[in-house]
């Protein structure tokens, strides 16, 4: 774990209906869903207090490129997103690659015996959990944070 700054890590994964807020331990080595946000005026406000209650390092959310890397619909709401959270949260704001997340919170939940419809409502705190856990896997594989800053990195 070279370069592993120790801390708790939000991971955010921005919906049109739904926003999946996920958290980690402060050391990284599980990453565990923590709520499901109705995405409406004050759902920003909301993950900045989680952040908050959970004394969090930084926020990563996830920004859902197509795979050929390419913005879509959906990227852009997640910056726009994130951008809110950057200009509430007294902490950093991280745009980190979620290629697949959902698909692969979809196939998590499928092989646990969950239908689709009765994973509605935490299949964005799943996919939550998939962003934050390869955003932590990165981290300490690299010893570099993941993603890209929205906010100020402390000096």
């Amino acid at each position: 774990m070279n370069g592993f700054r120790r801390g708790v890590r939000i991971g955010v994964d921005v919906g049109r209906a739904r926003v999946g807020v996920a958290r980690c331990d402060p050391d990284g080595m599980l990453a565990v869903p923590v709520e499901t946000v109705a995405r409406e005026q004050q759902s920003v406000a909301r993950v900045v207090a989680i952040a908050a209650e959970y004394e969090a390092l930084e926020i990563l959310v996830g920004l859902p490129l197509n795979m050929q890397g390419s913005d879509t619909q959906s990227t852009t709401d997640a910056r726009e997103f994130a951008a809110a959270l950057a200009q509430l949260a007294e902490r950093p704001v991280r745009l980190v690659d979620e290629r697949l997340s959902t698909v692969s919170a979809h196939a998590a939940l499928r092989s646990s015996g969950r239908s689709q419809r009765s994973s509605r409502n935490i299949v964005d705190q799943v996919a939550a959990v998939v962003l934050l856990q390869q955003a932590l896997d990165v981290e300490k594989n690299t010893g570099r944070s993941p993603g890209t800053p929205l906010s100020q990195e402390p000096t």
